[in-house]
């Protein structure tokens, strides 16, 4: 057979093949790389747990509010996830949490389906967080995570969410909790804006730069208080007491400083410190291990702190599923993977 017939049998067949073989739809092609989870296991009230009857009576007592920031673009929703599945399984009235999540609003549809078909039987609702709203009092920090508009979403929650909605916790984005929620829930605030556990033996004035310290005016914000660290990674917010003395324009009073002056390095952190440091419902610090993923620089392994342990966070750069899956975890990150509902492709299975 001349040559130049291989050739044109060796293309006929290429061209037949490619006709039998489906082409990927849109569709396939977008889904295959976005984040797929398990679907969880459907967690059912204690025989003695009231019947939450929230949002149809907006007052209910008997409802825990929490919220989260969902960011569907970045490796941080398999953290939420993770998070929200914690809730659940160690809540003696799981039925009676409603999740409030936090969102960039072209990301709603794919997020519905997230939480849909992974969390069939949650309370939920989606919030859209308009990044405009602070990307021009962002001041760049120390972590480029630190700078996303999303991390300072939580300045917002009482603008946010519905007026019926008087109390609610916040938790980051990459933890887990390990006890009963409802035990947080229920602390009390007294006065108190805003519940946290309190660190005092930090050195305090670390978190604010010579800027700060050497003004004439900016460290008279603390006269009269003894301010101690807290992380905003879990709060308790009275949000009617937020909502009255408006504290969203008074965070955004120092972000305005920090554009001006540079007093501070770290993101959203210092403007809870100098509206808050000092008048914060000091909670057990069982209810924030914080820390696991080191520091925000080199993110190295860190053990608990002395004590008993409610919830584990990774604050700091190292975070679990990005050690995990690195095969270089740090021994904490086991206590993290339980949690993971994120389904690893394969290129022999579809699990």
């Amino acid at each position: 057979m001349p040559p130049e017939n291989h050739i044109i049998t060796t293309v006929l067949l290429l061209l037949f093949l490619l006709i039998l073989l489906p082409l990927p739809s849109p569709t396939t092609a977008t889904t295959t790389d976005t984040p797929k989870f398990r679907e969880a296991p459907a967690f059912r009230n204690g025989k003695n747990c009231p019947i939450s009857k929230w949002p149809k009576n907006p007052y209910d007592p008997s409802t825990i509010h929490i919220a989260m920031t969902l960011d569907y673009s970045s490796p941080y929703l398999r953290g939420s996830i993770a998070g929200v599945l914690s809730v659940l399984q160690h809540s003696t009235c799981p039925e009676n949490t409603f999740f409030h999540f936090l969102a960039v609003h072209r990301h709603f549809n794919h997020l519905n389906k997230t939480i849909t078909s992974t969390f069939p039987y949650l309370n939920f609702n989606l919030y859209n967080f308009n990044p405009n709203l602070v990307r021009h009092l962002i001041s760049s920090s120390i972590r480029r995570a630190l700078d996303q508009p999303l991390n300072y979403a939580r300045i917002y929650l009482a603008d946010l969410l519905p007026a019926t909605v008087n109390r609610i916790i916040y938790l980051d984005s990459d933890l887990i909790v390990v006890d009963d929620v409802d035990k947080l829930w229920n602390i009390e605030l007294n006065d108190r804006v805003l519940g946290a556990p309190e660190y005092c033996h930090a050195n305090f004035t670390h978190y604010f730069t010579h800027k700060f310290w050497f003004h004439p005016i900016f460290p008279n914000t603390f006269e009269n208080r003894t301010p101690c660290y807290f992380n905003t990674g879990v709060m308790v917010i009275d949000l009617q007491k937020w909502r009255n003395d408006d504290y969203t324009q008074k965070l955004e009073h120092w972000m305005r400083v920090q554009k001006r002056y540079r007093i501070y390095e770290l993101g959203s952190l210092p403007p809870f410190l100098l509206v808050f440091a000092g008048n914060v419902k000091q909670v057990e610090h069982r209810w924030n291990q914080h820390g696991l993923g080191g520091d925000n620089l080199e993110g190295q392994c860190r053990d608990l702190h002395p004590g008993p342990v409610s919830l584990l966070h990774w604050s700091g750069k190292g975070k679990p599923w990005l050690r995990l899956d690195s095969k270089k975890p740090c021994p904490l990150d086991s206590l993290w993977a339980p949690y993971d509902l994120f389904r690893h492709q394969s290129l022999f299975s579809d699990n």
